[in-house]
């Protein structure tokens, strides 16, 4: 899949948080994951499995009744992956439930998601270096739903980037969203 390109603001690139990186593609920038943690401390980020040529963030899932491993594209805004399984599709509506594939612990929580068309309660915490910064995900699949979470920036740029979605707005496919 090609990488579609995407503003960002200049206030973000010039105050860019820890766990991001500012990377050139065909003299393009983008945004880039670079470090993600569940609640113990594990970095979710592993080179064993790359996605457009970078490291890919790597959760364990559980789809249904289906359970296995994902692994998802560390650019910002992007919702390719790669499943060690294939999920059943039983309900209508699917969600996933994320553990780290390190130590099993829960990355969920209660979550209000922000997209129009979403209903979901259920999100994905994962969290940047430090102990102030972290992502929230929509845990509902084909939404492409996800918040930055980031103290010290102005409220309208971390809204600006978290809108950021590179392959469009959802789809009708299981394997959209998260």
């Amino acid at each position: 899949m090609k990488l579609n390109v995407q503003k960002i603001p200049l206030e973000f690139i010039q105050s860019i948080p820890r766990g991001f990186h500012l990377t050139k593609k065909d003299g393009n920038n983008f945004l880039l994951v670079e470090s993600l943690f569940c609640p113990n401390g594990h970095n979710l980020l592993v080179d064993s499995v790359r996605i457009h040529h970078e490291a890919s963030i790597k959760l364990k899932v559980t789809i249904n009744e289906t359970s296995g491993i994902i692994f998802i594209d560390a650019f910002w805004g992007s919702h390719c992956k790669l499943f060690s399984f294939i999920p059943s599709t039983l309900c209508e509506i699917n969600y996933v439930d994320a553990y780290c594939p390190f130590c099993d612990i829960s990355l969920m929580e209660k979550y209000t998601c922000s997209q129009a068309a979403c209903d979901s309660e259920k999100g994905i915490l994962l969290h940047l270096p430090g102990t102030k910064n972290s992502i929230h995900v929509c845990a509902k699949l084909d939404c492409p739903g996800h918040i930055l979470d980031i103290t010290n920036m102005p409220s309208e740029i971390i809204e600006s980037v978290s809108r950021m979605n590179y392959f469009g707005t959802g789809s009708d496919d299981l394997f959209g969203g998260i």
